[in-house]
């Protein structure tokens, strides 16, 4: 990743629409039903797509009054899963032997579903936000990723331009970030787990089972990237335990 980069060639949207649509995610399918003014927001499109990368399970949606797994409504029994637009909305688990049932509930429930809620945008406005603290009991997160293998993928993959450790400090991009620094944002973990949708990653990564093929016509400017969800898990396990950058003042970023 020394060499100038491209500009992005898969459009994020594009792509996002496509991981949220994509079959090989995952054989455990969970039906989630949700009322048609929730779905048109474009929240689920955005939040579904990043707990699959994670987990490998998929969650289709479905209607009303359909048969499902999970029911989000402001009018089910279940625990306040995040607010607005006028409306605190619950997330209701209708079937409890579902074991990636289970698992949605309680990863929209943790800091790192809540911090994908929030970050949702629609022309720069955050619509969603989680529950205030005496809602809602927020659920610790832990990556399951062997680290020390993410930390030699790190390497291999990011390390051409990132600093992910000591030793890589001397061969990266003086104007991209070190890993050090994405850890002490808010949000890294959300930016990892959807790295392969910033740019300039979308031209020259691919993820198994999630993007889709380069088109002929735009390949990758460079060697592509290649990974598997289990190698990003285990990058994600090594960046979770690396010490975040002192950089004084709270992280700024768009």
């Amino acid at each position: 990743m020394r060499r100038v980069f491209l500009s992005c060639c898969l459009a994020v949207a594009a792509l996002i629409f496509g991981l949220w649509t994509n079959p090989a995610i995952g054989s455990e399918t969970v039906k989630l039903s949700a009322p048609q003014r929730l779905v048109e927001t474009g929240l689920l499109k955005y939040v579904l797509p990043r707990f699959s990368l994670k987990t490998g399970v998929r969650l289709s949606i479905v209607g009303e009054g359909e048969a499902a797994d999970l029911v989000l409504s402001p009018d089910v029994e279940g625990p306040r899963v995040f607010s607005g637009p006028e409306a605190t909305w619950r997330l209701g688990l209708a079937n409890g032997d579902h074991a990636g049932a289970v698992r949605f509930s309680e990863w929209l429930r943790s800091e790192v579903g809540q911090r994908t809620v929030a970050s949702f945008e629609i022309d720069g406005v955050a619509p969603f936000s989680p529950p205030s603290e005496d809602e809602v009991e927020v659920a610790a997160v832990t990556f399951d990723g062997d680290a020390v293998k993410g930390e030699d993928l790190s390497i291999t993959h990011c390390g051409r331009c990132h600093a992910v450790n000591e030793a890589t400090r001397i061969n990266t991009i003086g104007s991209t970030p070190s890993f050090f620094a994405l850890r002490a944002m808010r949000d890294w973990d959300v930016r990892f787990q959807s790295f392969y949708v910033l740019n300039p990653h979308p031209a020259f990564t691919q993820i198994e089972e999630v993007t889709p093929p380069f088109p002929v016509d735009r390949p990758s400017p460079i060697v592509p990237m290649e990974m598997t969800l289990d190698d990003l898990e285990a990058i994600l396990a090594y960046v979770a335990v690396i010490p975040p950058a002192n950089l004084g003042a709270p992280v700024e970023h768009q």
